[in-house]
Order: C-alpha cells, then sequence, then structure tokens
C-alpha cells in the first residue's frame, strides 16, 4: 500500500473579483472550526451520519489505470474532503485488481489502515468509492472510527451547498436513497420492540402494538419522507417545465454551459451575460440553476444557463434526484462544455461529462468545448491540449481573453429561426419591428413611405402573427 503524505492540489488560488460576491460572504459567514466533535454512544443513524466530518485519512483501490490517474482521483477525494469542512491528514492507495467485497481494501491491510488512524489521530476515514452496507459496516468495526465513501461526501457537500427550495428537497431525497439501504441500529435504543403482549412481563398501557422495533420505525419514516420529497419535486418540476415551454413558445434559443465540477462555469457565465452569480475557488460551489438572457450582436435574443457541475463517479442517486435541473442541459439548443485547462488530466474531465450527458440524453446536441483557465494553465500542457482538440476555444473568464472570440462562435451555432419572410410594417406597428429583432434575423431594411420593408427569418409563432404584412419575395 503506498502512501500519499502530500495530496496533489490541482486548482490554483484566485483572489481576484467575480462578479457580485455577496453570496460568497454569505456562505462563509459560518465557519467550521476543528477538533470540537463529541462522541455519542446511543444515537440513530441520521444523527450519527450528520456528525460533521473533521480529520480524515483517505483510502483508495488502485485497480485500473495508471498511477498518476489512481492519484489524481485521490486528489480529487482530498479536494472534496477540504470543501465539506475536513482536514486531510493521510492518503493511501492499495494495488489490488479489485475492492475486496467484505472490506473494501482487504483484510491484511485493515490493520495498516487502523494503525494509520491511530497515528495521525483521525476521527474519519474516507474511501474513495461507494461502499457496499456491509463494506461499511465492517470496515468501521475493525478501525473503530467513522467510515463514510466518495458518494457520501458529495452528498455532504451538496447539502451545504444547495440554497433553493427545489436544490434542497433535491438533495435530502438524494440523501435518503442512499442511506436507506445503510440504515442500522446504534446503541439498545434500537433493538426495542414490544409486540402481542406488550413485549412480556414489562408491557403496559401504551406498548402494546405490531412489535415493529426502532430501526423498521425509522426506515419507514424514511420511506415516507422520500415519497413527500418526490411530489414536491414533481410539482416543481411542472413549474420549471412551464417556464422551458414559454421560452421554446416564444422562439429564445437556449444555451447550457456545462462541465466539471470547478471547471470556471460560472465565470464564463457572469463574463458573457454580467448575471454576477457566485463564484467560489470550490467543488460544487453551483446546485441550483441560473438563467440569463443574452443577446447577439444584431439583437437577437438567446438564453445563457449554468448548471451544476459533475464529476467522475457522480452518484447515481444525485443523477436522479437532480433530474429535472439536468433537463435544463437535454432541452437546450446548444451545449458549451467547459473544459478545466489547469487541471492534471482534462481529458478525463471531459470523458466524465460525456458519460453523464449520455444519462440524460443530451449526447447528440450540438456543442462547443472550451477550455477555461488558460491563464493558470502550464503553456506546454496548452499544446497539448490545442492538438488533441483542434476544435475547442480557449478563454480565460478570470482575465477576459478569448471571451470575445467565444461570444462570436456561440451566436454562429445558435438555431436560425425557420421561416424566411419579406414584410412591410406600417409605422404605427413599431412593436413587430422590435420583437423581430429580438426573435429573428434581419437580412435587410428598407424605409418606404408606408412603412419599413424587411427581409426576415422569424419562428413560425412569429411568422404567423406577421402574416397580414407579408409581400412576395421580389
Amino acid at each position: 500500500m503506498s502512501r500519499l503524505y502530500t495530496m496533489q492540489q490541482y486548482v490554483p488560488t484566485d483572489t481576484g473579483h467575480d462578479g457580485d460576491q455577496l453570496e460568497l460572504a454569505e456562505r462563509h459567514a459560518l465557519r467550521r472550526v476543528a477538533g470540537l466533535s463529541t462522541e455519542l454512544t446511543d444515537v440513530t443513524e441520521v444523527e450519527y451520519r450528520q456528525l460533521r466530518l473533521e480529520r480524515v485519512v483517505l483510502v483508495g483501490v488502485w485497480s485500473g489505470g495508471t498511477l498518476t490517474e489512481a492519484e489524481n482521483s485521490l486528489a480529487e477525494l482530498a479536494a472534496l474532503a477540504e470543501t465539506a469542512g475536513s482536514q486531510v491528514l493521510d492518503g493511501l492507495i492499495q494495488r489490488r485488481s479489485q475492492p475486496d467485497p467484505a472490506t473494501f481494501v482487504g483484510r491484511g491491510k485493515v490493520t495498516e489502515l487502523t494503525d494509520a488512524v491511530a497515528a495521525s489521530g483521525a476521527d474519519t476515514v474516507i474511501c474513495d468509492g461507494e461502499l457496499s452496507p456491509s463494506q461499511l459496516r465492517n470496515l468501521e468495526q475493525e478501525i473503530g472510527v467513522k467510515v463514510i465513501d466518495r458518494t457520501a461526501l458529495i452528498l455532504d457537500i451538496f447539502a451545504q451547498h444547495a440554497k433553493s427550495r427545489e436544490g434542497k428537497a433535491q438533495v435530502e431525497l438524494a440523501q435518503l436513497e442512499y442511506l436507506v439501504p445503510r440504515l442500522r441500529g446504534w446503541g439498545e435504543t434500537l433493538s426495542r420492540q414490544a409486540g402481542g403482549r406488550a413485549g412480556g412481563q414489562g408491557g403496559g398501557v401504551g406498548l402494546r402494538g405490531p412489535g415493529e422495533t426502532k430501526l423498521e420505525t425509522d426506515r419507514r419514516r424514511i420511506r415516507t419522507r422520500i415519497a413527500r420529497l418526490r411530489r414536491d419535486i414533481a410539482g416543481m418540476r411542472a413549474a420549471r417545465d412551464t417556464k422551458r415551454s414559454t421560452r421554446q413558445r416564444h422562439g429564445v434559443p437556449s444555451v447550457t454551459i456545462a462541465g466539471y465540477t470547478n471547471a470556471g462555469k460560472s465565470s464564463l457565465l457572469n463574463r458573457l451575460t454580467g448575471a454576477g452569480v457566485l463564484v467560489e475557488n470550490a467543488l460544487f460551489a453551483t446546485l441550483d440553476p441560473t438563467t440569463r438572457r443574452a443577446r447577439t450582436t444584431d439583437g437577437r435574443e438567446y438564453t445563457l444557463s449554468d448548471t451544476v457541475g459533475f464529476v467522475s463517479h457522480l452518484p447515481h442517486q444525485l443523477v436522479d434526484a437532480f433530474r429535472s435541473t439536468l433537463e435544463e442541459v437535454a432541452d437546450a439548443d446548444l451545449i458549451v462544455h467547459v473544459i478545466d485547462g489547469s487541471h492534471p488530466d482534462p481529458g478525463a474531465q471531459v470523458r466524465a461529462v460525456r458519460e453523464v450527458l449520455t444519462d440524460i440524453g443530451a449526447d447528440t446536441l450540438p456543442e462547443i468545448l472550451v477550455v477555461n483557465k488558460i491563464d493558470a494553465a502550464d503553456p506546454d500542457a496548452l499544446i497539448v491540449l490545442r492538438n488533441e482538440l483542434p476544435d475547442a476555444r480557449f478563454v480565460s473568464a478570470h482575465t477576459g481573453e478569448g471571451i470575445d472570440k467565444l461570444r462570436q462562435v456561440i451566436e454562429q451555432e445558435l438555431p436560425r429561426p425557420a421561416v424566411s419572410l419579406r414584410v412591410r410594417i406600417p409605422y404605427v406597428r413599431g412593436d413587430l419591428v422590435s420583437r423581430i429583432r429580438h426573435r429573428g434575423e434581419v437580412t435587410s431594411t428598407e424605409h418606404a413611405p408606408d412603412g419599413t420593408l424587411m427581409d426576415v427569418r422569424v419562428d413560425a409563432a412569429l411568422a404567423a402573427e406577421l402574416a397580414p404584412f407579408t409581400i412576395d419575395q421580389p
């Protein structure tokens, strides 16, 4: 088992101001203080899992690929742990053909992991993978400290960063679905049972019942809560669908910014639209999608949407819970796929993002590859990326380099209105001229005594409104 005493940090510190940072100040208004944890001896599983991470040791299994890829994965896990508010003390990788079905790292290596935890004084172990309930139970019994996996860590970060009502409901749903199969008893409280004749001699009034244990009661309550959350999210989805259908009915093209977490999607949205959304040098800083209107150089309107970032091995619970949000990506007319140019393995980011896009049915949409953070990237690495991604656009949302060219490419790739018309608009209908310029394309304009002659391309709905003013093409 190899040990990584220095975790690789591949995201540069950005001290610049980017947009309106009031939300960032609010997020930093409450900070965790290390070393103040207490151990509870008689708690439920839900209470146990809500204890905050503090001093952690990381462990991963290298079962395929190169050692560099395994180290990058563990370095990303360290960044996730620090984003969650913990202090990373040590990191270990074991070379195995596949994770051990009983203890993840193998029984012979559990002792070494236990020694590393004792030597560092850690109170939590984070595994770079998704643990089964039996693996989780076996590791905690052997090591004697709390053990969580990559999925639980990501869910914890999402729970911290969710801000909107829909985002909080989606995160809670994902957490509960993850928790149900891993629910188990802690202490004696969950094994108490009363049934039949009140459970024997100690029974009495109020204790006679169906014989349901505390553990079974918790499971039933969690499933009831899951059902309610699904109904609530379905209602919120209806409102989102209404807004989306309104944009589509008005012929407003939609552009979605997608990409790996912390690739600079929110900074890019701020640069393109002046949205002023929260920007933070942390993983999953953005959970709630933001949509802003933008205009092409000829005045045509379109929307730009910032979305939640993706990550390798994204928990399937999150994909399911956030499906209504991710549908913003699937229903877009164009995807701006943002890549972190300063990342040590951008190719792995591209593969992870495209895997999620395939899951949500967005893999066939037009795509513009954008390599961001070129101001912080290694020049030699950028040369390699330019050769590997010849069609990509290289920009820096922080400095503004390449943004104007990217805006031009976006305008060129927007879907064109379907109907070509030649119209004569009376001067008293200036509102129609304005709508044509906002929703369509104007090829030529000529002012005549009886109105404005225009050659235009518009959507079908607007073409129907313009029918009384249509004239034959010359």
